[in-house]
């Protein structure tokens, strides 16, 4: 009897170990669990999106219609790659320009993109960018004297020389006018550079004689209205030809010269291919316009703009030097366009309607 008794009570120790062995297994685990799920994020937290890229764009001005297009294309562009975009407009001061841009870095961007009013007057800002972690890419027009990032643009230099070159072609004997864009702006004297490749071996033939060189302040059509309407005074209307460094200097130009009846008599050239200009153009009042394809201008600076923000490699094709250091450069090729290749190249891109380019001549439109 008391061998069944202690075999009984010997199952039962050994039952009882062997319980508690496993539910101290059991609770060992659950701590385990607790410890792991204290250290691992929540499913929130490992799922959190990626801060927005923010891009800061400073623009000379809006009233051009120009530069509403580069802006209409780099926003839509930009936003399509996943980025916001900050437009400020200097209104052509320079000094609103350097405390838009100022603005813009307090509010968190991670690139400043510039258009500048004055490439010259703009600079510190790109070391207050810098400081702030943020780069700079220069739009358009080059930043000068500067640690300048980057910069896209069209070979200015060659602007000008198409310029010059399609009005010696058909004046290469006369009296030259030369109209320049705003004193301030870096791409004038590129533009006048080119314009000089061209003229100055006339000049020194003496084909070319050059009557008068002025400076639009800011490429102001009424600046540029007044200009030439002293010049033609000052020169008795006996100017052969005008070399106007873009379409709204030569907007005012040819207002001038149509009160004197000269306008389509005296041949001017352009460039932007604006859409009263064109008009011009196709009506035989301008000469030619240069065309930049804005779409890829634009383009090309909200992808760099992209890929300078997520850290990515930046295209570019070639240097700019500002006057500091070789600039890392986009540059583009412009097109010498006319009213026989109007349609082929600003109407074929979109960049102006075939009904409103015709609109004041008679053409098929069908």
């Amino acid at each position: 009897m008391f061998k069944k008794v202690s075999k009984k009570f010997a199952l039962l120790i050994v039952a009882m170990f062997t319980l508690g062995i496993i539910l101290s297994g059991c609770a060992t685990t659950q701590n385990n669990q607790s410890n792991s799920s204290s250290t691992t994020p929540s499913s929130n937290e490992s799922t959190k999106a990626p801060e927005k890229i923010k891009i800061g764009f400073s623009m000379d001005n809006l009233a051009l219609e120009r530069w509403q297009k580069d802006r209409d294309l780099f926003v839509k562009k930009a936003q399509e790659l996943g980025a916001e975009v900050l437009v400020q407009s200097a209104n052509s001061d320079p000094q609103l320009q350097y405390s838009q841009c100022q603005n813009l870095l307090a509010q968190g961007i991670q690139v400043l993109v510039i258009l500048p009013t004055d490439g010259s007057a703009i600079a510190p800002i790109v070391e207050e960018a810098h400081k702030a972690g943020v780069k700079v890419l220069a739009y358009d027009r080059l930043i000068m004297n500067s640690d300048l990032d980057y910069y896209v643009s069209f070979d200015n230099v060659k602007v000008g020389e198409l310029q010059a070159e399609a009005i010696t072609k058909l004046v290469p004997k006369g009296r030259y006018f030369l109209l320049e864009g705003s004193p301030t702006d870096n791409n004038a004297k590129l533009f006048y550079e080119g314009q000089m490749k061209v003229l100055k071996p006339l000049v020194d033939k003496g084909d070319i004689k050059i009557v008068g060189e002025q400076w639009a302040k800011n490429w102001d059509t009424n600046e540029a209205y007044k200009i030439m309407q002293n010049a033609l005074v000052a020169n008795n209307n006996k100017i052969d030809a005008v070399v106007a460094a873009n379409d709204s200097t030569a907007l005012g130009a040819i207002r001038a010269l149509d009160e004197q009846g000269l306008a389509g008599k005296i041949p001017i050239s352009g460039q932007d291919a604006d859409l009263a200009n064109c008009q011009l153009i196709v009506e035989g009042k301008q000469t030619m316009t240069v065309y930049k394809p804005i779409v890829l201008e634009a383009t090309k600076a909200a992808e760099m703009a992209v890929s300078i923000a997520k850290g990515e490699k930046v295209e570019t094709n070639g240097t700019v030097n500002n006057g500091k250091i070789d600039v890392p450069s986009m540059l583009l090729t412009p097109i010498a366009v006319d009213k026989n290749n109007m349609v082929d190249t600003v109407i074929k891109d979109g960049f102006q309607k075939l009904e409103d380019v015709y609109k004041n001549v008679s053409k098929d439109l069908s």
